[in-house]
């Protein structure tokens, strides 16, 4: 698994409403049997008021989707679908967003 990566949510439960699922847990903590998550949901669905840095839009695929990150999670690794893509490009946004849902600033 790679931070950072962009995968197809296998979870059969939950992947009608959030196709896709940011990993963002470090690499170091590959051995574990877990991921640490942001759902993410197209922009034209999102149902959130628009707090840019809390809950940024990144394109997949040349679609929009949003980082819900107040709903970050720790799952199963085998809920991880195929990458479809990787946003180390945007590790600054993607981590003042999780600084802004930890820490509030």
């Amino acid at each position: 698994m790679t931070q950072f990566d962009v995968h197809q949510n296998r979870n059969e439960a939950t992947k009608s409403r959030y196709p896709l699922l940011l990993d963002v847990q470090s690499d170091l903590l590959d051995p574990l049997v877990t991921r640490v998550v942001i759902p993410m949901v197209p922009a034209t669905t999102a149902r959130t008021r628009s707090m840019e840095t809390l809950t940024p839009a990144l394109k997949v695929g040349g679609k929009s989707f949003v980082l819900m990150t107040p709903q970050v999670a720790a799952i199963s690794q085998r809920e991880l679908g195929p990458a479809v893509g990787n946003f180390a490009e945007h590790r600054t946004r993607i981590l003042a967003a999780l600084d802004m849902l930890i820490t509030g600033i």
